[in-house]
């Protein structure tokens, strides 16, 4: 079966639009793929900024804590003192 020549031309512009219509879709899938990693990465700065906040939140806990123990040690041991300059 033989086409006309306008029937080969309007063969060769739907090709080309379906040509078209695969490149669009590439493309928007491709923006889709960046959008999403561009979220995950700023999902992931978020979670690694909380991260470092507890880390820090953490730290400055347990310093609080060793500061209060040493005191605490330090009450004892004046008490231990107090203690063994009092006649029995």
């Amino acid at each position: 079966m033989y086409l006309s020549e306008t029937e080969e031309w309007f063969a060769i512009f739907i090709c080309f639009l379906i040509v078209i219509g695969f490149i669009a879709t590439t493309v928007q899938n491709i923006r889709e793929t960046v959008l999403e990693e561009k979220e995950k990465h700023n999902q992931q700065k978020k979670e690694e900024k909380k991260v470092k906040d507890l880390i820090k939140y953490i730290d400055t806990k347990s310093e609080l804590i060793n500061s209060v123990v040493d005191a605490q040690k330090k009450l004892d041991n004046k008490k231990k003192a107090l203690n063994n300059k009092t006649p029995k």
